[in-house]
């Protein structure tokens, strides 16, 4: 997989690319992640890509020029799948980090500022939000699109690991203990360490319901 991400500020992605899982699938060959200075495309001499709405209002706003310019140097055929984040976007989830997942190349693109240029949204193929609420910029929304997809590549982890985990068929996680078997008067549930494997999926399948249910029940609508 292929994952370009276009930005104004591409240090920001520094620790997230080099460190811990992601940066062991892209030396595995993986995935490959580049990171493009969207500024680089700026026309303007001092290197320009905002400027102050039409209409008036705070804030400055994203121009398109450089937005399209860029897509167009690296996706001249639209053969990647391309995402905007924006906080009006569709409301990310875990099913649609599995379908990312499945794309062979995409293209995300970081907003900054007051907003973007309307225009620059007949670029794109999705626009995704994370929640209902405002950042600075688009860089750490895509940062957790790049972790979630990244981890669900054949190989990146073990797939006994995404089997049972919170989100995949509507049930959170459930409890997981490790040694000491007791700490400060709290015991490991009997059932864990009773070696019966049975009677142990078959708790887990019960607490994952249970605790759906005390925690997040609109999962189970």
């Amino acid at each position: 997989m292929k994952i370009d991400i276009l930005t104004l500020f591409p240090n920001m992605f520094e620790g997230v690319l080099t460190e811990s899982i992601i940066k062991r699938a892209i030396k595995d060959n993986k995935v490959e992640i580049n990171l493009i200075d969207f500024r680089s495309y700026s026309k303007l001499s001092n290197n320009q890509v905002d400027d102050t709405p039409y209409g008036g209002g705070g804030g400055m706003v994203l121009r398109c020029e450089p937005i399209f310019d860029c897509i167009d140097d690296i996706d001249p055929n639209h053969e990647a799948y391309r995402i905007l984040m924006t906080p009006d976007g569709i409301t990310y989830k875990e099913q649609m980090a599995y379908e990312l997942r499945d794309k062979k190349h995409i293209i995300i693109l970081c907003g900054h500022y007051e907003g973007f240029d309307e225009r620059i949204r007949t670029l794109v193929d999705q626009e995704i939000s994370i929640g209902d609420y405002v950042l600075t910029g688009g860089e750490i929304p895509a940062m957790i699109l790049i972790d979630s997809i990244t981890r669900l590549i054949p190989g990146v982890i073990t797939s006994t690991s995404l089997d049972s985990e919170s989100f995949t068929d509507n049930l959170l996680d459930y409890p997981t203990y490790t040694k000491p078997e007791e700490y400060r008067g709290m015991k490991v549930p009997e059932v864990l360490v009773s070696g019966d494997h049975k009677k142990i999926n078959e708790w887990r399948e019960t607490q994952r319901i249970k605790r759906t249910e005390e925690r997040r029940k609109d999962l189970l609508k």
